[in-house]
């Protein structure tokens, strides 16, 4: 039986009252989740004071992925490496910003769990105070705990994703955790430093009337999905387009209010851009939980095993119905 939580619960007493009630808990899982809220309002904090801290701006280097590289983003980065690598609960960190996994230093102990994140999504939108946020999924080790982690514990299908989450900094601080088959969103109060329950079990109903895409690239798209859009467009069925640009954004706020998220794959990006450790499990974990979909266009995303850390996928993703279409459209 899932436990229902009121509304001003701290994030704290949540995961306290979560994990307790486990078997097996040996409260790895309870500190590694503490410390991913720590690193949240250092990020939070930072994030809100940029300008004023020097942090906007390019640093003039290109991460692996190709991309400039935000100071934000070695921020945030670092932030979450160091609250996570020394309490002895990761056995590895993976980030989109790093070319391999941060293994835990032999000074430590290496623990229970791989840790998969995209530091800062959106960090294109930094400088113009657009939405951005953190996007991390957790996998249990497939190895003996105390011992140095292997490409057998990385490189997990999605199938094996035990809690995910991601935290919005916006108009104020959302952290959203889908964990022991529910979705709970906490909203960080600056003054007192805590998370408090806002957004208690979140679910989807089966079909919305948003599609949030960027149709700059419909040129060069499948034409299916092109007409598949154009018959969304032509009002029949009342669809309305949202896209805020920033993937943690127009996720959450189709989660909240329902709609469905498109990232095709495009003609110079065959295999889609989005990354299947850091970005498409974790949506993909959190929506399933709430009663949603993520697909790949032919394949359910979580069915997917990477082949290399920083594997891409194309994603389709949100309520059911939405997904569902979309998928036949394809077909």
């Amino acid at each position: 039986m899932q436990r229902q939580f009121e509304e001003g619960t701290t994030l704290d007493r949540f995961i306290f009252e979560t994990t307790k009630v486990h078997a097996d808990a040996t409260g790895q899982f309870a500190t590694l989740l503490q410390q991913v809220a720590l690193a949240s309002r250092l990020v939070a904090a930072r994030v809100n004071r940029a300008g004023l801290a020097g942090m906007l701006g390019e640093t003039g280097e290109m991460n692996v992925q190709g991309e400039f590289v935000q100071k934000l983003d070695i921020y945030a980065n670092d932030a979450f490496k160091r609250a996570l690598e020394h309490p002895g609960v990761c056995a590895a960190i993976l980030s989109e910003e790093d070319e391999e996994a941060t293994l835990t230093p032999d000074r430590f102990h290496s623990g229970r769990y791989i840790f998969c994140m995209d530091p800062l999504d959106g960090s294109s939108n930094i400088d113009v105070n657009a939405t951005i946020g953190t996007i991390f999924g957790i996998f249990r080790r497939r190895t003996e705990e105390g011992t140095p982690a292997t490409a057998d514990d990385i490189l997990q299908s999605g199938n094996e994703v035990v809690a995910a989450g991601y935290v919005v900094y916006g108009s104020g601080t959302v952290m959203v955790l889908a964990v022991d088959g529910q979705v709970n969103g906490f909203t960080l109060d600056p003054v007192v430093g805590e998370f408090f329950l806002s957004h208690p079990d979140i679910k989807l109903e089966p079909k919305a009337n948003t599609y949030s895409v960027n149709e700059a690239y419909a040129y060069a798209w499948n034409p299916k999905l092109r007409r598949y859009i154009d018959h969304l467009k032509q009002g029949g069925e009342g669809y309305r387009a949202r896209y805020i640009g920033s993937l943690v954004a127009d996720f959450h706020r189709n989660l909240i209010k329902g709609g469905v998220f498109m990232y095709p794959p495009t003609e110079t990006n065959p295999d889609g851009k989005l990354r299947l450790l850091y970005e498409a499990f974790p949506l993909a974990f959190i929506v399933e939980t709430a009663g949603g979909r993520a697909s790949n266009g032919s394949t359910r995303i979580l069915d997917v095993t990477p082949t290399e850390m920083h594997a891409r996928t194309a994603l389709y993703i949100g309520n059911t119905v939405n997904v569902d279409e979309v998928e036949a459209a394809l077909r």
